[in-house]
């Protein structure tokens, strides 16, 4: 394989090739960054490029594996963390103008710092959506992430530089964050995989919040396997965030070849049937066609559990933000800004309904899971629209664009459910985005069903055509 082609190999090859010695860590990483800097100006996914930190650390994993150290299920792989991770030496700027003023992060985010000890090496920090409150991917203190399979259009957010560093081939892995859709979105605007792991999966210490009761973090990537490797390597109780539990890690790359014969997979009707173009329907029925699967099942009150998820989402964003709107207003992007003002404004006891109803609905949810282990539903209601349009016609209707691009992916991670974002072609356009939504803590499954798929050919990741 010639250097050029390092970079954009998969996550599994290149740490299959470093432990064989038929590659050099430095090797892959100067790749990377050579691409980065090639393609990057017209995609626009990095904000900031480590590459003295990266090489240095590629350098210290090929004298290990010199003196014959056993090296990680990652080794020599590049990766790169949506700016809302912590990085050691760089402010944690969560796509703001702001915290460009924070102190720089004394350590590495934990994710980072996992993935590190597995052998990955961390290449650069990625745009995003201000302060994670966007799905478009648009950013006016750095510039808009481009889709790099269509460059005018949009590549989704909040983690839009996450998907568009993974689909331009700039690195295999990249850490992103989904509170309402963020790694949903952009995975199925940019045709790559996804996981949204189960709330309290995976920690979030080291990582600037959204609303703290519904941010997951999570892997992006170009193969199911790469997902699962990212995903194991990252597992495990934190201290520094309480909410993760003390789950024994859930070892998924064993199971992932065991085929879906034995699972019972349904369509999501009602709600997730109504309010979507004809193609995202199409590539949902695709895959259930692919799977021999003809059961449809109603998730009940899914467009409450999305008014809902709307309400909570805007009054905890509005706190968090409280002391900078009252100081800093005219530094907000003004989309944000507007949005947060008016969290701030709803009324206690609107967000206390939505609190009880979200109770009900979790429960609610979950009895369908015995019936089923797997859901399908689309990610987004249409392909990724062009840059800068601000309305989406839903039934006929105009819409506000940013708001209802989520308008699938809300009442999932409402009630933390694990889901694998994954990618399908229904023609030579643009790709579509599918969720496979399993219960709480089976992740397996929904890996499963994607790898499934993956490897018959019905769902893919393919480099994007930039250079």
């Amino acid at each position: 394989m010639s250097e050029q082609d390092w970079s954009i190999a998969p996550a599994a090859s290149i740490a299959t090739a470093l432990a064989e010695g038929s590659v050099r860590a430095r090797t892959v990483v100067a790749a990377a960054l050579d691409r980065i800097g090639r393609v990057d100006p017209a995609v626009n996914a990095f904000t900031q490029v480590l590459a003295e930190r990266a090489l240095a650390r590629a350098d210290r994993l090929d004298t290990a594996r010199d003196r014959g150290e056993r090296l990680g299920c990652l080794a020599g792989v590049p990766f790169a963390a949506k700016n809302l991770f912590d990085i050691a030496g760089l402010p944690t700027r969560a796509g703001s103008r702001i915290n460009r003023e924070r102190a720089p992060a004394e350590r590495d985010a934990t994710l980072i710092a996992r993935l590190e000890d597995a052998g990955a090496i961390l290449v650069g920090a990625l745009n995003m959506g201000e302060y994670a409150y966007d799905f478009t991917g648009e950013n006016i203190h750095d510039g808009n992430t481009r889709n790099p399979h269509d460059l005018g259009r949009m590549s989704g957010g909040s983690s839009g530089g996450s998907g568009g560093a993974v689909a331009a081939g700039l690195v295999p892995l990249a850490l992103a964050s989904d509170t309402n859709g963020s790694i949903r979105v952009p995975s199925a605007f940019c045709g790559c995989f996804g996981l949204k792991p189960t709330y309290g999966r995976l920690s979030r210490a080291g990582s600037f919040p959204f609303v703290g009761s519904l941010d997951h973090l999570g892997p992006m990537g170009r193969s199911v396997e790469d997902l699962a490797l990212a995903y194991e390597a990252m597992q495990g109780p934190d201290p520094a965030d309480p909410v993760v539990t003390g789950r024994a890690p859930d070892p998924v790359r064993a199971g992932l070849d065991a085929g879906v014969a034995d699972l019972r997979i349904a369509v999501a009707g009602g709600y997730f049937a109504r309010g979507a173009d004809a193609d995202a329907l199409g590539a949902v029925a695709a895959l259930a066609g692919a799977l021999s699967c003809t059961r449809t099942i109603e998730i009940p009150q899914a467009a409450r559990a999305r008014a809902s998820a709307y309400l909570i989402t805007a009054a905890e964003g509005a706190a968090l933000h409280l002391d900078r709107l009252r100081t800093r207003a005219s530094e907000f992007d003004p989309a944000v800004r507007d949005r947060l003002i008016a969290g701030a404004m709803l009324p206690a006891p609107f967000v206390e309904r939505a609190q009880r109803f979200r109770r009900w609905y979790r429960a609610a949810v979950l009895d369908l899971f015995r019936e089923v282990d797997i859901i399908l539903a689309p990610c987004t209601p249409c392909r990724a629209p062009l840059s800068g349009e601000t309305t989406l016609v839903l039934d006929g209707v105009a819409v506000p664009m940013r708001a209802n691009i989520g308008l699938f992916t809300q009442p999932i991670s409402f009630i933390g459910l694990p889901v694998v974002a994954a990618p399908v072609w229904l023609d030579d356009g643009l790709p579509l985005g599918v969720q496979i939504i399993a219960a709480p803590w089976r992740e397996d499954l929904a890996l499963r069903v994607a790898r499934h798929l993956e490897r018959a050919g019905f769902v893919r990741a393919p480099v994007a055509n930039l250079a």
